[in-house]
């Protein structure tokens, strides 16, 4: 069957740089046949893995199912990565006997109707810094790939709910991303105003019903509000009230964590050391408890102070961070837990405010009153590592998190709040 064609993120560049990071804070699950491949690889220790250490251990077991993953080593990288930053495998065998988790990333493929979306993780330093080639000069290798990840049939799928309530086709579903996207790609309005009135386009699109609405009157429906939200000023910050800071706070603590193999190992100690971590988060007072090492111990009263503004080159990072997420559909749907598309929207817009809490704790550490762009660069690439992968942003009690925000106002308060 012929391919879908590809939506490609055109305003990305990426090119791997051999930072190793991903071969350190990720974990790769592989299928019973790479895992039969890999050891068939007959591993020895002249080809750079000590003796005695697996290069496959259990993942998760149940009665009903068993799955595998790649060791890592005591300091917490992959077997197979070499000090050069290299993958042992890519290097002896092609790039081909490489898991498919690991030849993928960081790209991300979802179905879209009649075409395939991309998008790509921040988790990446070099996604984030736009560093290396268009993405558009990357369709070949795309092409590969989705033979490899995309099963025949997905044009089939439906697409994700507007919101709890409304469902359209794919069509009229992409005018609202559309819709969106226009917005952040805007570049003479500031990032802050142009996610604003985002917001307000979406609680708008979720307070409506489109039953009767589709085609070319949902494109007018949608040009209205988005020209509507477009006069006004931003408000003055205005603190979020206690309620609301104690769900954010908690939130952040889960976007702070790292998760690796020495921390899913550290047994009742690290959960016990994250337990606590929560409970002083939720409160706010004294230190917050790093749990990352390139964080401090700093009081939170120090992190909740203004500091003084964000620094050139946020809005180009954070537009291109959310219009990526956009074009990939990567907020929404089968690509993120399958919530709604406003409840996604809206989710996504949480993140920003998150990152703005961690880069300031990031320039604390380092005993600085004021961002700079790396900061930032780096509280992005530290939160999307979780972002629609982490179990616990799927759950009920997070997703109760979000709406109660959204509804309540806050998300704006805390983006107005926290880009001081």
């Amino acid at each position: 069957m012929a391919m879908l064609p590809l939506r490609l993120p055109t305003i990305q560049n990426w090119s791997c740089h051999n930072c190793s990071g991903c071969c350190r804070q990720h974990l790769i699950e592989i299928t019973d046949e790479e895992r039969q491949r890999i050891l068939d690889q007959n591993w020895q220790p002249n080809d750079g893995v000590p003796a005695g250490q697996p290069v496959v251990v259990p993942h998760h077991s149940s009665l009903f199912r068993k799955s595998y993953r790649l060791a890592h080593r005591d300091d917490g990288a992959c077997v197979f990565l070499r000090e050069d930053g290299l993958c042992r495998i890519h290097a002896k065998f092609g790039e081909a006997a490489k898991p498919l988790a690991c030849r993928i990333y960081p790209y991300a493929f979802h179905p879209s109707g009649s075409r395939v979306t991309v998008s790509l993780r921040f988790s990446c330093p070099s996604v984030v810094a736009n560093r290396g080639k268009s993405v558009v000069e990357n369709r070949d290798e795309l092409k590969s790939m989705q033979r490899l990840v995309v099963p025949d049939g997905t044009e089939m799928l439906p697409p994700p709910r507007v919101s709890q309530r409304e469902k359209v086709d794919w069509n009229d579903f992409l005018r609202f991303v559309d819709c969106l996207d226009d917005v952040f790609a805007d570049d003479d309005e500031p990032f802050i105003e142009r996610l604003f009135r985002a917001l307000q386009i979406v609680e708008l699109i979720e307070q409506s019903r489109f039953h009767l609405v589709a085609g070319k009157r949902l494109s007018e429906f949608l040009d209205v509000i988005s020209e509507a939200t477009s006069e006004g000023d931003l408000p003055d910050p205005e603190k979020p009230n206690h309620a609301a800071m104690i769900q954010f706070r908690l939130l952040v603590a889960y976007y702070a964590r790292r998760d690796t193999v020495a921390d899913l190992n550290a047994g009742f100690a690290g959960r016990w050391r994250l337990l606590r971590a929560a409970t002083r988060f939720a409160s706010g007072r004294g230190n917050a408890t790093p749990l990352q090492d390139c964080f401090h111990e700093i009081p939170f009263e120090t992190i909740e102070q203004p500091f003084g503004g964000l620094p050139d080159g946020t809005d180009e990072v954070l537009s291109r961070y959310v219009r990526v997420k956009l074009q990939g559909l990567h907020f929404c749907g089968a690509a993120y837990y399958d919530v709604p598309f406003c409840e996604g929207f809206q989710s996504l817009a949480l993140i920003i405010p998150s990152i703005f809490w961690l880069a300031r704790w990031l320039a604390a550490s380092n005993d600085r009153s004021s961002l700079t762009l790396d900061d930032v660069s780096k509280a992005l690439a530290i939160a999307d590592h979780h972002h629609g992968y982490s179990p616990m942003f799927g759950s009920g009690s997070f997703r109760r998190r979000v709406r109660l925000l959204a509804s309540s106002g806050d998300i704006a308060r805390l983006l107005l709040w926290y880009s001081q």
